[in-house]
């Protein structure tokens, strides 16, 4: 494993924790969003990391089970939360139904919030390691004179 293999696997995480921030930001902007172009309330979205190989072969997959060879992560997918929505008792509002409820997103903010701490924590965490690989590097080429 190498120096460039550790900022790699950082910068992966990097971008998918960028990723899920964009999602979190996006949910808790359409927490009141009653209506999308389905018709429906917006459904929260989610991030699927998946843990994958810096090469796709058998060799470095059978190696990283051996040793702790460096991966990347990678969102594979972004996913809906099914969670059925919230009916809050509304009987002027547009979207209303024949009994005066509207079907409201089920986006709770304290969730949002916790895992945007999370996101940012986790994105704070490769910041300080590609420090630390670039601060080895300088260290590495000053040896070297």
């Amino acid at each position: 494993m190498g120096l460039f293999d550790a900022l790699n696997t950082s910068a992966s995480g990097l971008s998918a924790q960028r990723l899920r921030m964009n999602l979190i930001s996006d949910n808790l902007a359409n927490v009141n969003t009653t209506r999308t172009a389905t018709g429906r309330p917006f459904q929260r979205k989610e991030p699927v990391f998946e843990a994958q190989a810096a090469d796709g072969s058998f060799r470095h997959a059978l190696g990283r089970a051996i040793s702790a060879d460096m991966t990347l992560v990678e969102v594979v997918d972004i996913v809906p939360d099914n969670r059925p929505p919230v009916y809050k008792y509304d009987p002027g509002h547009p979207d209303a139904d024949a009994k005066g409820y509207v079907a409201m997103p089920n986006i709770q903010a304290i969730e949002e919030m916790v895992n945007m701490m999370s996101a940012s924590r986790s994105y704070e965490a490769n910041v300080s390691a590609i420090k630390t690989i670039k601060d080895m590097i300088h260290k590495a080429m000053e040896i070297g004179r």
